[in-house]
């Protein structure tokens, strides 16, 4: 598995899209569960949110799933630099897709940063 994550409108997918052979590109920007099927998933902190306003861990669907990430490319946003939100749910989401960031660069075999469209491989 590869983990590419950073900050919003940092280039994460375009990154990724130059850099690996990617046919189909799951987006769960919108909340929905992550397709296993495509090559890459983008916008799991929509799928995290989603998570959050139902009661569940977002995490156990990638611990669950681990075999299927594989051969995967996961991108994902990086919300924890910033002031912390005053609204719960939003605490919540913040506090969530940090775990599930540390769950998938544990996962993964290759972790990259990307910031200004340059990516920086940390792992």
């Amino acid at each position: 598995m590869i983990f590419i994550f950073g900050g919003a409108y940092q280039g994460k997918l375009e990154y990724a899209m130059k850099n690996y052979s990617i046919t189909e590109v799951c987006d769960c920007g919108d909340g929905r569960e992550p397709d296993l099927s495509a090559d890459a998933i983008c916008g799991i902190a929509g799928y995290v949110m989603e998570c959050v306003k139902n009661g569940r861990d977002a995490a156990l669907f990638f611990e669950g799933n681990s075999e299927a990430l594989r051969d995967k490319i996961l991108i994902n946003t990086d919300v924890s630099s910033g002031v912390v939100p005053v609204d719960r749910q939003e605490r919540e989401f913040r506090e969530m897709n940090g775990r599930v960031n540390i769950l998938l660069a544990e996962m993964a075999d290759k972790v990259i940063h990307v910031f200004c469209g340059i990516g920086k491989t940390m792992k």
